[in-house]
């Protein structure tokens, strides 16, 4: 990737480092080394890049440049902008490894885990490139007497998307592709943490033949979040990061008449029935509560373990975990790599510290584990704890690490009512080897993406995406046909073309047939 703007060092290292830039109008916009942060490798610690913190004036020029785009972009030919679509879905193909390396370094997660990601983000541009059929309205002949009625579904105007430093290219490819393609022009408010990868997308966007100012990029802290959820040019939010801003987002947005999807935390959790296959068992809980350092939203960080299945499935924990391999995202054979922050590592003790003092069994403890290699990198250990209760705030809250809790049940119903009465409803699982324990599991739990001895239950690209309750702010889900809906107005058009000489006398009854 090329530095968009170069700049010199910062404070914090002996070398240049690149400076990024906001992306406004089809260009990067040159920014003071002042109004920056630093970008932290987290396999390292050390300081990588620097990014702009942008503020109302940012927002405001892009809102300016996707207003000025709007019009012509309205107005392409669905073919047309399937054809862009089609070039931005090749050219992502083909860096896709470049993508997922920059993920790597900004994040942490390991390299094929990041390629997975960017994989599974192609799957809604890729949906996104068949919108014109999904454009198609109804036209319905002699609903009355020579009249006919058909829909339209038209842009709402410029839509903004605010996404978080965990998923820096799966989650947006989940937002801005339908938005665009439904005729939106766009501003993106992405993490600061996890900037590379934004990058990219935005110069690939250009080279696929995007029209200038269709897609915008703007980094930034709370003063830029705000602006766009109070700039009057802006249509429609999605957000996707925690509860506590998902809600302020939703509030302030759609007291702003806004339409507001926001997609936030979660707690996560898979039942265990007794006659589940325990080895498919302990490795889907170790992969789901572990995998990329368990910062995920549709992690799996409580198992919930019916009659003796905890007794029987917590050696086989214990054995995996003490196989896992933790080091830097790019070396091979690492099955998981560093938190993304110092901060967020210490938060995390915090929590596991607190789980202790709750009376949570603490069966292996991350907290001491330092990389040889690496001492000043934000390396975390995997935690495991047993006995948890719903009591405890590590039960009730998400703690978003590599933290994992074993809750005991003694029967099906009060697994599923564990989970129907927590606040938060985003992904479920149920392991099990009986056909109608799952079948039940299926209509009555009350969590909208569900697996069935799968344990990150993430739909396919071209279907919703969402939760309910306390991970959700939103009417409609993401992607499918729900951000279709979201992204567009429905029209209804009634047309009478009277044949010559068949004029109807004058009537002031309500019409009919």
């Amino acid at each position: 990737m090329t530095p968009l703007t170069t700049g010199p060092a910062g404070a914090e290292s002996e070398k240049a480092v690149e400076v990024l830039s906001h992306w406004i109008d089809g260009r990067s916009v040159e920014v003071r080394l002042e109004q920056t942060a630093p970008v932290f490798n987290p396999a390292t610690g050390a300081v990588i890049g620097r990014v702009p913190r942008g503020g109302a004036a940012e927002v405001d020029a892009a809102v300016a440049a996707a207003s000025a785009a709007f019009p012509s972009w309205r107005d392409t030919p669905l073919i047309a902008r399937s054809q862009i679509f089609f070039a931005y879905r090749a050219l992502a193909h083909e860096h896709r490894e470049e993508l997922a390396a920059l993920i790597t370094r900004d994040h942490g997660k390991t390299f094929p885990d990041a390629l997975a990601e960017v994989m599974r983000g192609l799957e809604t541009v890729e949906f996104a490139c068949g919108l014109p059929v999904h454009m198609a309205g109804m036209n319905t002949p002699n609903v009355a007497t020579r009249v006919d009625t058909r829909t339209l579904r038209q842009p709402l105007g410029v839509a903004a998307g605010i996404t978080p430093f965990n998923f820096p290219a799966m989650v947006p490819m989940w937002i801005y592709p339908l938005a665009l393609m439904t005729g939106n022009t766009f501003v993106w408010k992405p993490s600061s943490h996890t900037p590379g990868a934004t990058q990219l997308q935005a110069e690939l966007w250009k080279e696929a033949g995007l029209p200038d100012g269709v897609f915008n990029v703007v980094y930034g802290g709370r003063e830029a979040v705000n602006a766009i959820l109070e700039h009057p040019g802006i249509a429609a939010i999605q957000f996707v990061g925690s509860t506590p801003v998902g809600r302020h987002v939703f509030e302030t947005g759609t007291a702003n008449g806004k339409r507001v999807g926001c997609y936030t935390a979660a707690k996560n959790a898979m039942v265990v029935l007794p006659d589940a296959d325990m080895d498919m068992v302990a490795d889907a809980a170790i992969a789901a509560g572990y995998g990329s350092a368990g910062e995920r939203c549709m992690a799996q960080t409580l198992v919930i373990a019916v009659g003796d299945a905890g007794d029987r499935l917590r050696p086989m924990l214990e054995d995996r975990i003490g196989r896992l391999k933790i080091g830097p995202g790019t070396e091979p054979g690492v099955d998981m790599g560093p938190i993304y922050s110092a901060e967020h590592r210490a938060s995390i003790i915090d929590w596991i510290d607190k789980g202790v003092a709750e009376g949570a069994e603490l069966v292996a403890d991350g907290r001491p584990f330092r990389h040889p290699d690496y001492p000043d990198g934000f390396y975390l250990g995997v935690s495991l704890f047993d006995r948890v209760t719903p009591a405890m705030s590590i039960y009730q809250e998400e703690i978003f690490g590599p933290v994992l809790g074993i809750v005991r049940a003694s029967t099906f119903d009060e697994a599923l009512g564990l989970i129907n009465a927590h606040k938060y409803a985003n992904g479920t699982a149920l392991f099990t080897s009986d056909g109608g324990a799952a079948r039940r599991f299926e209509l009555e739990v009350d969590v909208p993406m569900i697996g069935i001895n799968v344990p990150i239950p993430v739909p396919a690209g071209y279907m919703s995406f969402g939760g309910s309750r306390g991970s959700a702010f939103a009417q409609l889900q993401m992607r499918g046909e729900d951000s279709i809906r979201f992204y567009t107005q429905q029209k209804e058009v009634t047309i009478r073309w009277p044949e010559p000489g068949k004029r109807a006398a004058l009537s002031l009854v309500f019409p009919g047939n």
